[in-house]
């Protein structure tokens, strides 16, 4: 068993004592809150939230030129995203009303099935397939 000298274990009493003390103060106090004045001041409304169509199928097409189109069909079925390239920029595209013909940007698709004509800017319209 080591032995420690009587002032050493004094010094250490005292160090520790001093360490227990630094944090015996009581946490800060939460700042005010605003939020009760807010939720008062809100008007309440019986608005349901709109949430965004979710998708509904997302369908690849190879056409009559051998080139790819992807088409990502929405569940209102008046709203479809069309890429020419997998990962390529998004052409929005809208139907007047379900089962109408989407589109936008210069693009029309007719069909949403496995089989579609797709009509792109400086190359016309093309039957494609699924």
């Amino acid at each position: 068993m080591q032995h420690i000298p009587l002032p050493a274990r004094a010094a250490a009493l005292a160090a520790a004592v001093l360490l227990a003390a630094c944090n015996s103060s009581p946490p800060p106090a939460p700042a005010p809150s605003n939020d009760a004045a807010m939720s008062e001041e809100a008007p309440v409304t019986n608005t349901p939230v709109v949430l965004p169509p979710s998708l509904q199928v997302s369908q690849s097409y190879r056409c009559k030129d051998n080139s790819l189109v992807f088409v990502d069909f929405y569940s209102d079925n008046v709203t479809a995203d069309l890429r020419t390239e997998k990962g390529g920029a998004v052409t929005k595209l809208t139907a007047p009303e379900a089962g109408k013909p989407f589109s936008g940007g210069g693009f029309t698709v007719s069909g949403s099935g496995s089989t579609a004509t797709i009509e792109q800017p400086g190359k016309g319209s093309q039957s494609c397939n699924a």
